[in-house]
This record gives structure tokens, C-alpha cells and sequence, in this order.
């Protein structure tokens, strides 16, 4: 019953001075509002570069729980039928014609834009962060979130999110040291079914490296029941049968 009456009040924004927010609820409640439990989509990642000139990726992913995240490139050519897996902190990429899926980190970038691995990659943020505190703000809330462990690939995150429907609206992702590495920025509510309404667009920079950005744009997110198999490393080369 507690659960239910905080669930309402961060839905509503109605305050009680007999309840402190909970922190950990609510950014659970964040990525229940982004995506389903199980689910497939299709998305294009876009660099930009400080001439104008753009790099474009398509991508189709699979996620499933809270730890379970392959997806596999459809364009461009150069990249069609590479895939990637994340299980937990663990990520691979498979190369066609390689054969073999290698080891890579959470703060590379397959993609070689603003986007590392693990935004491409992003597990709930509940998985890998701590709420430590949670502040009221006119619209919203902002959550400040510590990472769980050191394999994380920020440190620290301040998450503003508000709305009718608790969505994140900008994210800010800090190193150790307490540098600012990159800001997201999501934009765009759509409704994708009857059951989803999130932000279609990400767009990121980073002070690290001015005039480049990099977007997300998410043209479909859709509940899929999905097995335990496709996320091992023997299904990697076979990512676009699910399709």
C-alpha cells in the first residue's frame, strides 16, 4: 500500500510531509515508463560532425529483463551484420567473417560518436545506479544517482525527469573525478502502442568534444517475447532472423 501511495504521488506531484520521496521507486518507475519488460526496436544513430557532415546507423535491437540487451547493424553497408551482445557488465561484438565475438568496454564507442557502448547499450538505470538523493523541482524532479560499481561508465548522474508520465528530460553524466562528460537530451513523446509513450529522441554532446553531437532516434519500440538463447554468444550471427 505504501509502494502504491508513492507511486501515486510521483505520478500526480502530490506532496506529503508524512512521506520522503523514495528515490529508489521512483527510477524504477523511470524505466518502467521508457521501456517494456521484454521488447524489440529499431533505431538510427547519427553523428555529427562541427563541418555539418553526418555518419548514420540503423540498428535493430532485442531487450529483455533488466540485463539483456543485443542488437544487430542494418546499414550502413560497411556495418550491416555486425551485432552486439550485453549481459550484465559483459559486452561483445561480433564481426561477420570473424567468426569469433570480441570483447569490448563500456566506454567505447562502436559507433565512434558522443554515444559510448553504454549508452547504445543502456541497461535499466536502476541496475547499474544507486538514488542517493532526490530534489523537487518546479516541473519535475531532479535525481541525483551514484553507480553501483566501478564498471559502470559514470560515476555519478544527475537525471531530470518530470511530465504527466515520469520520463526522463536531461541527463548529465560525470566522471570520478567530478568532470562533466556528456549531457542527453530527450525530446519528442510519441506513443509507440497502447501501452508505451516515451521520448523518440536522444541527442547528445559533450563539452570533451566541441561542436560534435550525436541523436538517437527511436522509429519503433514494440513488447516481444524473447528466449534466454538470443542473448549468447552463439546466436550473435543470427540477430536479423528475428526480424
Amino acid at each position: 500500500m505504501k509502494r502504491l501511495f508513492i507511486t501515486l504521488m510521483l505520478v500526480f506531484g502530490v506532496a506529503s510531509p508524512s512521506f520522503a520521496i523514495d528515490g529508489t521507486e521512483m527510477l524504477k518507475t523511470i524505466d518502467a515508463n521508457l521501456n517494456p519488460e521484454s521488447f524489440e526496436m529499431y533505431r538510427k544513430l547519427i553523428n555529427v560532425e562541427p563541418n555539418g557532415s553526418k555518419k548514420e546507423f540503423l540498428m535493430y535491437s532485442v531487450k529483455k529483463g533488466k540485463d539483456k540487451i543485443a542488437s544487430v547493424f542494418l546499414s550502413p553497408a560497411s556495418e550491416k551484420g555486425r551485432s552486439t551482445l550485453r549481459v550484465g557488465e559483459n559486452m561483445w561484438l561480433y564481426i561477420p567473417n570473424v567468426g569469433k565475438p570480441i570483447r569490448i568496454t563500456s566506454l567505447q564507442s562502436i559507433t565512434g560518436g558522443i554515444f559510448n557502448n553504454a549508452d547504445i547499450m543502456r541497461l535499466d538505470y536502476h541496475q547499474e545506479y544507486h538514488c542517493e538523493t532526490v530534489e523537487k523541482e518546479a516541473g519535475g524532479y531532479l535525481l541525483h544517482l551514484k553507480a553501483k560499481t566501478s564498471a559502470v561508465a559514470y560515476d555519478k548522474i544527475k537525471m531530470w525527469a518530470g511530465g504527466q508520465k515520469l520520463l526522463p528530460t536531461k541527463i548529465e553524466c560525470y566522471a570520478a573525478s567530478g568532470i562533466l562528460l556528456k549531457t542527453l537530451y530527450f525530446s519528442d513523446i510519441k506513443s509507440f502502442d497502447d501501452t508505451l509513450t516515451r521520448p523518440s529522441v536522444i541527442e547528445t554532446d559533450s563539452p570533451l568534444y566541441k561542436g560534435y553531437k550525436s541523436i538517437m532516434l527511436f522509429a519503433r519500440v514494440k513488447a516481444m517475447a524473447l528466449s534466454d538463447e538470443v542473448f549468447t554468444l552463439t546466436f550473435m550471427s543470427k540477430l536479423e532472423s528475428l526480424r
